[in-house]
């Protein structure tokens, strides 16, 4: 079931918690994609609190949301690049996109697969994508106070399985926002140490988001080289003996 587009904006961009989030997963997100110069960036569900990085330099930023959650214009004082889309049929052009980020968009989704389809549909070749879903593990998945508490939460193992299936390859997990998901004051005031010893000892404190990039993989096209070396040529065969026939016979 996905949230209402007012909810997560109220979160987001109201909240000193919702403001704190946003920072930290934005934070983590530049550290694996810092630039996206030339390139289209999508995201899907409700990512446009990690997209404005990127407005400038990529040459197309589209920001898509699901019909069962509505949408918002976005960003504020520009030209709008949000759409209202069915979040099993986006109106992108297949292999058009570089850069995906699906947040709020697949563990609130009754058709999962169906929205896995469609990200590997729109992504171009060598493009990526990073899947930010609830971690089972973590605090956050267990309080409906935040949108990280809705939907289905899911472990590392749970989410590379099914993006595994889907044609994709995970290349690098991680967990983020080891803070409390409170927005009183001495928990606002500590977050920087909660997120500092979370990733230090990660063993310990669970993140409450898990943050997945793939790549996808494209099949290996059937014949060509591949059955050629199967079928050796014959020059490297055994020349028979020639045969003679006798006089008269024949």
């Amino acid at each position: 079931m996905h949230l209402d587009v007012q909810d997560l904006r109220n979160f987001y961009y109201r909240s000193t918690l919702g403001r704190a989030v946003q920072q930290v997963i934005r934070e983590q997100m530049l550290e694996q994609w810092p630039e996206a110069k030339g390139q289209t960036v999508l995201g899907f569900g409700f990512a446009v609190p990690l997209l404005r990085p990127y407005l400038e330099q990529a040459r197309r930023v589209i920001a898509l949301m699901p019909g069962p959650q509505g949408v918002m214009p976005w960003p504020a004082g520009q030209p709008n690049v949000s759409v209202l889309c069915e979040e099993t049929h986006w109106p992108v052009e297949t292999g058009r996109v570089d850069k995906l980020i699906v947040m709020h968009g697949l563990e609130t989704s009754e058709m999962p697969s169906a929205v896995l389809q469609e990200c590997y549909r729109v992504l171009g070749p060598g493009g990526k994508a990073l899947f930010i879903v609830p971690n089972r593990a973590g605090l956050w998945s267990r309080n409906d106070r935040t949108p990280f508490g809705y939907g289905r939460p899911y472990t590392l193992g749970q989410l590379d399985a099914q993006l595994k299936s889907h044609g994709f390859l995970s290349e690098d997990q991680r967990t983020t926002l080891y803070q409390p998901p409170s927005g009183r004051r001495f928990w606002r005031k500590t977050a920087a140490f909660w997120e500092r010893t979370g990733r230090a000892l990660p063993v310990i404190a669970a993140g409450g988001v898990l943050m997945v990039e793939a790549s996808k993989r494209v099949p290996a096209p059937s014949g060509g080289l591949g059955e050629r070396v199967k079928r050796p040529i014959s020059i490297l065969n055994p020349v028979p003996k020639p045969t003679t026939s006798r006089l008269g016979e024949g």
